[in-house]
């Protein structure tokens, strides 16, 4: 049984290309995986817990890729069930690329990062779009209710193969929260040093 991703993506001309420089053999293990790597294990779960933006992939119905960047707030991505993810879709800058390429096409693919432990998430789908007019339960679900942004439509993703890449050339970067966190303790010390300088000057 092969692996779900390597289902979708070893295509007759990705094995070509393989075996064309040397990697055919080391990636015959996905095609013999006893896993189908194609529904969210806790491990997912958590991972996609706690991201606040992932990119997303859509194709054109003239064959053109286009990658978005989405964002929010920390967990708005939500795992519904093993197979199943979703999103509420905020208001953009009303270009509707993506959403014009998924009504066209359901393919989607996601790639998810933690760059400060240098972990990244791929994962395939196939995607539907849901308003709240007739899903009003699932936009619901989806919603994030302390996030001050218009919601237009819900997206609901079926998860069709998922894969964990390695580390490498993955550069760490951190946000603002996460820089406040490795600081926090440097902070508080030059905090205390000041405030003992102070002290020893107003002694003299």
């Amino acid at each position: 049984m092969a692996s779900a991703f390597a289902d979708i993506a070893f295509t007759a001309s990705v094995k070509a290309a393989q075996s064309s420089y040397g990697s055919r053999q080391a990636n015959r293990g996905f095609e013999l995986a006893e896993d189908p790597r194609n529904s969210l294990t806790p491990r997912e779960t958590a991972f996609i817990a706690e991201r606040d933006s992932f990119y997303q992939a859509t194709v054109s119905e003239s064959g053109w890729p286009y990658v978005q960047h989405r964002g929010g707030p920390k967990g708005f991505l939500k795992v519904l069930d093993e197979r199943h993810i979703g999103y509420a879709d905020f208001r953009g800058n009303v270009q509707y690329l993506s959403v014009g390429n998924l009504n066209a096409n359901e393919r989607i693919s996601l790639i998810l990062m933690d760059y400060p432990n240098r972990r990244r998430l791929k994962i395939w789908g196939r995607a539907r779009i849901a308003h709240e007019a007739d899903e009003p339960d699932l936009i619901a679900r989806l919603e994030v209710p302390d996030y001050r942004a218009r919601v237009e439509r819900g997206l609901l993703i079926t998860v069709e193969a998922l894969d964990w890449n390695c580390p490498q050339h993955i550069t760490r970067r951190y946000s603002e929260a996460e820089m406040q966190g490795l600081l926090a303790a440097v902070l508080d010390e030059n905090r205390l040093l000041k405030a003992q300088l102070a002290e020893l000057s107003a002694g003299h």
